[in-house]
């Protein structure tokens, strides 16, 4: 797949990387990431995804722009108030990328919709704020066979992993059930800049991952807290129990009832 001038002029900084090269961004001119939520934490991974030149780049996320966004969701202007955050994030990737395809879901990411998408993607990225999807987007990437990159953000924490790559641990090994219902941004609060710092993870984790290069946060869980400026790192295991990707699992199918009953408050 040859590069245009344009092109090896916007690279120019990968191509000279060891790791990266024509190669590797050959590979990432090739690659297909569905970013599930184009708030606070999928603005920046969605950004940084085209920046890197990422071939195709889905956009999934129902909601439109409010006020409150704009003070940490970076896609976004003023004059972006009421309209669907999908395609105004579409507009921006393409303006700051046009060698590459960036492709529209206003609809809430449901199983419907998982079934139709997931496949035709080589890697998920989970930038959603509530636990249903969580558990729904982790199922899918399970049984569709793809890497899942996740964050999530609560008042001045963030954290980060990888599931389900090269044969390890899904979110489902790690919690295995929603945790006790806590209060939604819009309740707790979150820190401005959290966002963009733990977005930013999450797009060199995908990055990453589509180039075979590093080692990305499988089997890890990453912590951010930004009062201390600190980053703690935990192991985990894949755990051959669990429901979906165990050894006898139980999970096989996606149930839209299933994920509304399993978890029915929302997350951070």
């Amino acid at each position: 797949m040859p590069f245009s001038r344009e092109e090896i002029a916007r690279y120019a900084r990968h191509l000279v990387l060891p790791g990266v090269g024509e190669e590797g961004q050959e590979k990432l001119k090739k690659a297909r990431v569905l970013v599930i939520g184009a708030g606070g934490l999928g603005a920046p991974v969605l950004y940084y995804l085209a920046a890197a030149g990422v071939g195709r780049i889905g956009i999934v996320e129902h909601d439109r722009v409010d006020p409150s966004n704009l003070n940490r969701q970076i896609l976004y202007a003023e004059a972006d108030v009421g309209r669907p955050k999908a395609e105004v994030a579409r507009e921006r990737l393409l303006a700051l990328n046009p060698h590459i395809e960036a492709v529209a879901y206003t609809e809430r990411f449901g199983v419907e919709l998982a079934e139709r998408l997931v496949p035709e993607y080589d890697l998920l990225v989970d930038a959603s704020d509530n636990f249903p999807t969580r558990y729904l987007a982790n199922d899918a990437a399970v049984l569709f066979d793809r890497p899942l990159v996740y964050g999530a953000i609560y008042r001045f924490e963030g954290q980060a992993s990888v599931f389900h790559y090269q044969g390890g641990p899904c979110y489902r090994c790690l919690f295995k059930k929603p945790p006790p219902r806590q209060p939604a941004c819009s309740e707790a609060g979150v820190f401005g800049v959290l966002p963009g710092v733990m977005g930013s993870l999450m797009a060199a984790e995908a990055i990453k991952v589509l180039l075979g290069v590093g080692e990305p946060l499988s089997g890890r869980l990453l912590f951010y807290d930004a009062l201390e400026a600190g980053f703690r790192v935990f192991r985990f295991p894949r755990d051959p129990h669990c429901p979906v990707c165990g050894e006898q699992p139980v999970i096989t199918s996606l149930r839209e009832e299933a994920y509304e009953d399993e978890c029915p408050g929302p997350g951070a």
